[in-house]
């Protein structure tokens, strides 16, 4: 018998459309109360929060890192049901952990309980078959939506409404779900993970666009923030005036960091003209590899809390 923890934090998966339309959380999750199927699983539930995704900030992240970090070892695998809008965003955090080598599962759905179509039972028990899979303890934290099993570094919401939404782009999917078994492809690779016990720090993102000038970069400054995220163009790129504000801000010793905005693909410096990614490089921003915005911000907003400064701070969010 495989007993799985089950950390309910709301979501679309907990919520019910009303007379209206409008979406709104339940009182009651309605996950408390599908059937289980699935033999020799004991799920263990706990409804740790009830909010919509976008409510979710780092300090409640962290707040269930430490909570799987003192309880998972008394389990076989834990899921944890989140809304779809930053679950990536959790996912990853929680990879960037010191947790216990137990299967970590995110879930959630597109179609709230009452819905024609509602996909967070089905994928709520995927979730729990992925957690008690004897394969899945070292793939790190995994998201499991619609059948498909992804590594939280790689995994993105692609689309607004569509069940299908969560994807890998270049690396594609771990797994897969089937009706009997469950296949894994491959495993994520080895990562650094911390141990931090506070998480604090103002790290914006901003998107470069055609004309972008000093703008809003400008009014940045040293006491107000403690990093900046830029999505740049192309391979990673910015327009002049962008890239002359981007550069006084490393001269502030504040870490600028880039990564592109392009859906697919790798930030790197390539181009030597003025705003070139490799005359970006040369002036001290750093480039992230594989990571969209949202979760490069996180990266280094977790390497600050955890102390990693100048060469090794610019050593861990390069790797």
């Amino acid at each position: 018998m495989k007993k799985i923890l089950v950390l309910h934090t709301g979501g679309t998966i907990s919520m019910q459309a009303n007379a209206y339309g409008e979406v709104l959380p339940e009182a009651d999750n309605p996950m408390n109360h599908v059937r289980l199927p699935l033999k020799d699983i004991q799920v263990e539930a706990v409804d740790f929060f009830n909010l919509p995704s976008p409510h979710i900030t780092p300090q409640h992240m962290l707040d269930l890192g430490l909570y799987i970090k003192e309880t998972a070892l008394q389990y076989d695998g834990v899921v944890i049901t989140h809304g779809t809008d930053t679950l990536e965003e959790t996912a990853y955090f929680l990879d960037t952990l010191q947790l216990p080598p137990v299967p970590l599962i995110l879930t959630g759905a597109m179609r709230s309980a009452n819905e024609l179509g509602s996909d967070g039972v089905y994928n709520y028990l995927s979730a729990l078959r992925v957690a008690a899979h004897p394969q899945a303890a070292d793939k790190g934290v995994l998201v499991v939506m619609n059948d498909e099993i992804h590594a939280a570094k790689y995994v993105t919401k692609t689309h607004t409404t569509n069940v299908s939404t969560f994807q890998t782009p270049t690396h594609g999917p771990l797994g897969i779900v089937m009706k009997q078994d469950i296949r894994f492809f491959k495993a994520a690779e080895q990562r650094r993970r911390f141990s931090i016990r506070e998480i604090k720090g103002l790290v914006p993102i901003i998107k470069a666009y055609a004309g972008m000038e000093d703008g809003i970069i400008s009014l940045l400054t040293a006491d107000q923030i403690d990093g900046v995220f830029v999505e740049a163009l192309g391979a990673g790129n910015l327009p002049p005036k962008a890239a002359l504000a981007m550069t006084r801000l490393v001269e502030e010793d504040i870490p600028v960091v880039l990564v592109s905005r392009c859906f697919n693909g790798i930030a790197e410096p390539v181009y030597g003209y003025q705003g070139g990614g490799r005359k970006l490089q040369q002036a001290g921003l750093m480039f992230v590899k594989e990571l969209n915005s949202q979760k490069a911000r996180l990266k280094l907003l977790i390497a600050l809390n955890a102390g990693l400064r100048e060469e090794a701070l610019k050593s861990y969010i390069e790797g």
